[in-house]
């Protein structure tokens, strides 16, 4: 039997998963959880990363393996290979203002033609402005940028402090994807190259991508990892194993799910996000859709709410229950939630682009204040958020046949039920599984194979549709 390994280094854990190469079928699978924040030193990605390798078995018998992450965080490395400073994450706003900078000077139009994305705070480039202006004597040390996969792949390989690994810092070795890449508001999916007056414009200096020659007015200039095709290597670990491209972990999890052309997925996780694989690449001068690639050589159009499943934690810890009280007070409650509407832009929001929102209830009586109402307001107001991206992403063309809910809070009896009233369209909940990991451990077989693979993916029939209009206009009417 040989051996694939794929992983998810996401914002709360890492975890692994070992598949068979011909089947799919999972041999084994291991785990590690992460610091809460949104500012992370990256050597605790790296301990988990190994820590959840051994729990699942360690890799020497597995012929390859993949790392997807979550996508935007900023990693800078001095040329020595030290992380300058801990890594700023997706769900940092700290740089909101420095996105509205970006945008001001180079206009959201020519952004959306130029790399597919308009600069929100959750992007990288707008950390690296936020970088310049706030931290200038650490922008000027910085000789590489990394996104998180990218930076566990380098050091997965044998890269890093000279200390610390056996091949050292060599920065030429930096690799990505197209699908992370695309998040950096520096690369364009449509065009598959950096724009490096656009990086310039964040960071203050020149950047050039990994192994590119250079002349005398770049040979200083910041390095930016070479970016991979799907099914592409990165190379090999000290001990042998193939390393695959890696992605982001919305490519990955679509990667995973083997989502085509018709699927949407719905994904709920510390984040929500809503995307589609489309042959035509996305530019939404709007900024409310990002014109991401995937992870197979096409488009993944999407669009991120930052608040998903911690508002069911938030409301079930107000509550004094678990999720499956919160299920349960919640399927309890007629749809409307006795016209209890709850907006959850708890930390700020992202779509729409709102950093410093904060979430609100409207719609209470002394009547309708009970613990169902304010349970199914909750999963409403989520879904909701998810709804409107929904109708974002059609707006530039997306057509789906059904809509794929993934994410730990899909296995929820409760959101499951109120998503089929929610949508309006075909709901299916897959099998629980680790997607995004799984997009790992397709890219792995895909790069030592040279094919992608075809592994089949367990999934419930569709949910009846259930549409009650009143939901989405009762939200819309308490956001306006």
């Amino acid at each position: 039997m040989t051996l694939v390994a794929g992983v998810d280094s996401s914002t709360q854990s890492c975890k692994v998963v070992v598949r068979d190469l011909e089947t799919g079928a999972l041999v084994r699978s291991g785990r590690a959880a992460h610091p809460e924040g949104t500012e992370v030193d990256p050597a605790v990605w790296w301990e988990a990363l190994r820590t959840a390798l051994e729990a699942a078995g360690g890799l020497a018998d597995v012929a390859a393996v993949s790392i997807a992450g979550q996508q935007h965080g900023m990693v800078v490395l001095d040329a020595e290979g030290r992380v300058i400073r801990d890594a700023l994450l997706w769900n940092d706003t700290r740089s909101a203002a420095a996105a509205r900078d970006l945008i001001a000077e180079v206009g959201a139009d020519a952004y959306a033609a130029r790399v597919g994305v308009v600069p929100v705070a959750s992007f990288t480039a707008t950390k690296l402005r936020w970088l310049r202006d706030a931290e200038p004597a650490n922008a000027g040390r910085v000789a590489a940028v990394a996104l998180p996969h990218d930076w566990l792949t380098w050091r997965l390989r044998g890269y890093g402090p000279a200390d610390e690994s056996p091949l050292g810092p060599d920065l030429e070795a930096l690799t990505t994807d197209r699908s992370d890449a695309s998040g950096t508001a520096y690369w364009g999916a449509a065009s598959g190259t950096y724009d490096l007056d656009l990086f310039e414009r964040a960071l203050g200096r020149p950047g050039r991508e990994a192994g590119a020659s250079g002349d005398a007015t770049t040979s200083d200039a910041v390095v930016l990892p070479r970016v991979l095709g799907p099914g592409e290597s990165a190379g090999r670990t000290p001990e042998g194993v193939l390393v695959g491209p890696g992605a982001g972990d919305n490519a990955g999890a679509a990667l995973g799910l083997g989502a085509a052309e018709g699927d949407v997925v719905v994904s709920i996780g510390t984040s929500g996000t809503v995307f589609a694989v489309t042959d035509a690449p996305v530019a939404d001068p709007s900024g409310t859709v990002a014109g991401f690639a995937d992870a197979s050589g096409v488009s993944l159009p999407l669009i991120a709410t930052l608040n998903a499943a911690r508002v069911l934690d938030a409301i079930a810890r107000l509550l004094g229950v678990d999720h499956d009280g919160l299920s349960s007070l919640a399927l309890s409650a007629e749809p409307g939630a006795g016209g209890v509407v709850l907006v959850p832009y708890f930390e700020g929001e992202r779509t729409p682009n709102l950093p410093d929102a904060k979430a609100s209830i409207h719609g209470l009586t002394l009547a309708s204040t009970v613990p169902a109402n304010l349970a199914r307001a909750a999963i409403e107001g989520m879904l909701c958020g998810l709804a409107d991206g929904l109708d974002a992403v059609r707006a530039v063309g997306v057509r789906e046949r059904r809509i794929l809910l993934i994410g730990g809070a899909a296995q929820n009896p409760a959101v499951a039920a109120v998503a089929a009233q929610v949508f309006d369209a075909a709901v299916v909940v897959p099998a629980p599984g680790e997607y995004v990991a799984d997009g790992g451990a397709v890219q792995a077989a895909w790069a030592l194979t040279g094919t992608r693979p075809s592994w089949t993916v367990e999934a419930a029939p569709p949910l009846p549709v259930d549409t009650r209009p009143e939901i989405r206009a009762q939200y819309a009417a308490a956001r306006a």
